[in-house]
């Protein structure tokens, strides 16, 4: 049994993962009636309050007047149903160039771009991949590693603890 101390952490660390679900569903909400997609959901506890980042995309890109417009609404939301326990800055942005791969959908999605991959642990002797994103199969990704010499690296999706599209300037 652990000691009140460790209790109180896991207790703390429980609830914020209980407001960043419901925060995810309040945006998933608002997201999806306008087909953009929610690619994460950041809440961390400050001093004050909570800071609750949304990061929102959509086929093309989006624009500033389209982030504002699901920060208001998602703030309106918010606001009347007050699922956070204090107050919350609220701040909704894309995901950028070189956005996160979070989903077997994202790895799909983006077949043929540059990407960045970390696992968890060392796989196959190593924890870090940048090349082209040839493939996703069986849980499976296959980057084609351009700087050396075009040999093939296949991740476990399970294994990945981070991905992200590289930028590329051409």
């Amino acid at each position: 049994m652990g000691s009140p101390h460790s209790f109180f952490w896991s207790e703390k660390g429980l609830r914020e993962q209980g407001t960043r679900e419901i925060v995810r569903a309040v945006a998933e909400r608002v997201t999806s009636s306008r087909s953009y997609e929610l690619v994460d959901v950041e809440v961390k506890r400050e001093r004050g309050g909570h800071f609750v980042r949304l990061f929102v995309d959509k086929q093309g890109g989006i624009g500033l007047d389209e982030l504002q417009s699901v920060s208001e609404e998602v703030s309106a939301i918010l606001d009347a149903e007050d699922p956070i326990d204090s107050t919350y800055t609220l701040e909704v942005s894309s995901p950028g160039l070189d956005r996160p791969l979070k989903t077997e959908a994202d790895y799909r999605r983006f077949v043929g771009r540059l990407v960045k991959v970390s696992s968890y642990e060392p796989w196959e002797g190593r924890r870090h991949w940048t090349g082209r994103l040839q493939s996703v199969d069986g849980g499976t990704v296959t980057l084609v590693l351009e700087k050396e010499k075009g040999t093939l690296a296949r991740v476990p999706l399970a294994k990945i603890s981070h991905g992200r599209l590289e930028v590329e300037f051409k």
